[in-house]
């Protein structure tokens, strides 16, 4: 499974009122070897208080992405 499948069963636990330990133990007694850490479901689940219910990945803050090109490391390096 991916990233987006577990945050939407993480998600399926929050609605049926699971907390974080629950969660963890329903989701690896049927993905033993794949399923996400406690740390992740404590993430998504005080995300998820927050009002936050989408399961897609948003945008990160942080350095945007650019292109390394010649004209980029010239204006660098001035």
């Amino acid at each position: 499974m991916n990233k987006k499948d577990f945050r939407v069963l993480v998600k399926y636990c929050f609605l049926k009122g699971k907390n974080t330990v629950e969660g963890k133990t329903s989701l690896n007694s049927e993905f033993p070897d794949t399923a996400p850490g406690k740390s992740t479901i404590k993430d998504r689940n005080a995300k998820f208080r927050r009002g936050e219910t989408s399961t897609e990945v948003g945008e990160h803050n942080g350095h945007p992405k650019e292109l390394v090109t010649e004209g980029n490391i010239k204006k660098s390096t001035k």
